[in-house]
């Protein structure tokens, strides 16, 4: 199982104690702006016991955020193995995060993203990482560009899962980031 340790932050698998911070992320208005639905407790709580029951790949965990001062789980984050062809490569990976409202604007997605960014391509030797998200979701674009993702528009797409009760939901952009382009940001911040 993977916990992975930053200044602020553990990263650490889901245990049965985050249920509730489970439901709040799947429920709270501010957080699911850019999803088409919230889950009901019942919803929520299946979709947590389901995740629960997944022995995942290594390194590919469900990963609870807790800050390291008070011990609080405030978000999860991970990388997963995304099935959306044909809009994205077969088994691409990608890197994810939902935060608690009550804790955005602190740079904790940041700080967890590159967490993950270090281990996918210095643990997992994986080559690439993708993100995705709603064409205007400003706040998890910012964190993309934050830690080091740039715009594929090329790949954009109308995300196949979302209703045609959403329009505006369906667009999608891509961002990635592969393990030279890292490496090289890398090298120029230690040389800076």
């Amino acid at each position: 199982m993977t916990t992975i340790e930053t200044s602020r932050l553990i990263l650490r698998p889901c245990r049965e104690e985050d249920r509730e911070l489970f439901y709040e992320l799947s429920s709270d208005p501010a957080v699911l702006e850019f999803f088409p639905f919230s889950r009901s407790r019942k919803d929520a709580d299946a979709i947590f016991s389901m995740i629960g029951k997944i022995t995942p790949e290594p390194g590919f965990d469900f990963l609870v955020a807790v800050l390291k001062h008070s011990g609080e789980a405030i978000g999860f984050s991970g990388l997963s193995r995304v099935q959306l062809e044909p809009h994205l490569p077969r088994d691409a990976v990608e890197i994810g995060w939902r935060l608690s409202a009550r804790h955005w604007g602190n740079g904790y997605a940041t700080e967890a993203g590159a967490a993950l960014i270090r281990q996918a391509f210095t643990v997992l030797s994986l080559k690439e990482i993708l993100s995705i998200a709603v064409h205007d979701n400003r706040r998890v674009l910012s964190v993309m560009r934050k830690i080091g993702m740039q715009p594929h528009p090329f790949s954009d797409f109308d995300h196949p899962q979302i209703p045609e009760t959403h329009p505006h939901l369906k667009r999608h952009v891509v961002y990635r980031l592969r393990a030279a382009e890292w490496r090289a940001q890398q090298a120029r911040h230690i040389e800076s």
